[in-house]
């Protein structure tokens, strides 16, 4: 795809509040990631579902004011906003302990949803949503209603919300997928792969299912990325790190936007690295980031 196209966008799953002691972001995998694609000039739309209450209105309003479509944004009544609270480690690593039910469990789709999503370019999804039945059938929905978009799958695995079979299943619907190498490393033994090395089990996932694109994420120690039968690896970079939410899905929006746009991996990598340093080296998920801290880290 060239610069000069203009790419439609979907981002499917929770919306939500992260919560960190006293203070309270905006966040979410799926919106982490429309707000960083949306940055980059993509039409980018959330597929998704809050409580009538004034965390859903806070988020719909902070979402339109950063250019993210939210007409696929339900507003239920009987069950609440999304509410994550997040526990950092001296490193600024994170645990989540994640609120069930919530409204974002209870995700549909409407004619206009599935209008949406039959004119996307590209559709992103985790496994997290997939925690309620209702959510999930949803999503299994959208995936089949468009065979041409690119679907780019973000493994979180978050206990105990998910298994071996969800996942297999996730993975067959695919494109690309990414995971951190944690992630990889344990599905690939569930599979039946013996294997320690990156690598190897790379080459494994990409033989056991459809994705023609793998990505691992390796904290400080950089990336992997098999792209176009390829294999590119990215050292990362070395930055002070505040906290590390929201930094892999801000790698991940970048990544995709540099691929669909100009199609070059190692430069995307070297770019999406970039981004996600930087994310990881401010506070919050959705820190903004000028072209010129970009292109200074690079360089």
């Amino acid at each position: 795809m060239s610069k000069n196209k203009i790419i439609n966008a979907i981002c499917y799953g929770e919306v939500l509040y992260d919560i960190f002691g006293e203070e309270k972001k905006i966040g979410g995998a799926p919106l982490n990631l429309a707000l960083r694609t949306s940055s980059f000039g993509f039409q980018v739309s959330m597929i998704s579902a809050v409580g009538n209450d004034e965390n859903g209105r806070n988020i719909l309003d902070y979402l339109e004011d950063n250019n993210v479509e939210i007409a696929g944004i339900s507003q239920l009544e009987g069950y609440e906003t999304g509410l994550v609270q997040v526990s950092l480690d001296e490193a600024g690593s994170a645990t989540y302990d994640i609120l069930y039910p919530a409204a974002w469990d209870f995700i549909s789709a409407d004619d206009n949803v599935m209008e949406q999503v039959q004119n996307a370019d590209v559709f992103f999804f985790g496994s997290l949503i997939c925690r309620n039945e209702i959510s999930k059938n949803t999503l299994i929905r959208l995936l089949e209603a468009n065979s041409e978009m690119f679907k780019v799958f973000d493994v979180n695995l978050r206990k105990p919300f998910y298994d071996a079979t969800l996942i297999r299943v996730l993975m067959q619907h695919a494109d690309f997928i990414k995971f951190n190498d944690e992630e990889i490393m344990e599905i690939a033994r569930e599979m039946g792969c013996q294997s320690d090395d990156l690598k190897e089990i790379i080459d494994f996932m990409v033989k056991e299912t459809d994705a023609t694109s793998i990505c691992v994420t390796r904290g400080k120690h950089g990336s992997l990325l098999f792209w176009k039968g390829q294999l590119y690896e990215h050292n990362g970079y070395t930055v002070t790190v505040a906290d590390t939410v929201g930094a892999g899905d801000s790698f991940l929006a970048s990544l995709i936007y540099q691929l669909m746009t100009d199609g070059d991996a190692k430069k995307a990598l070297d770019f999406a690295s970039a981004v996600g340093a930087i994310v990881a080296s401010k506070h919050g998920a959705n820190p903004e980031i000028l072209d010129s801290e970009i292109w200074e880290l690079m360089s």
